[in-house]
């Protein structure tokens, strides 16, 4: 059983500040002024960062009046999961079978 990892959403969530974004929108949903409050970060800045997430399918947007609101789509983090427990349950079944390549 071969499981494999989708590598460029562990690149987008790699990013510091990505993570932090997606922690707190675990939290609740929250507009870029309280993301901006709750990280430190530059408006600019988090905008970009909020973007990469948006395109890689993170988050969603709703817009309210003047501002947009930012949701976690807790799917794509399942998803992430799902995966992750993949791999360990392979690595769990090679370990107990003790397979090993030989040396030539």
């Amino acid at each position: 059983m071969m499981t494999s990892v989708d590598t460029e959403l562990i690149r987008v969530l790699a990013d510091p500040l990505r993570l932090q974004i997606v922690t707190l929108l675990s939290r609740e949903t929250l507009c870029t002024t309280h993301l901006v409050e709750e990280t430190g970060a530059k408006q600019t800045n988090l905008s970009n960062h909020l973007r990469v997430l948006r395109e890689a399918g993170v988050v969603e947007t709703e817009p309210c009046g003047r501002f947009t609101y930012y949701r976690l789509r807790p799917d794509v983090i399942e998803g992430l999961a799902g995966q992750f427990a993949g791999l360990a349950q392979t690595a769990r079944a090679t370990a107990e079978a003790n397979v090993k390549r030989s040396c030539a």
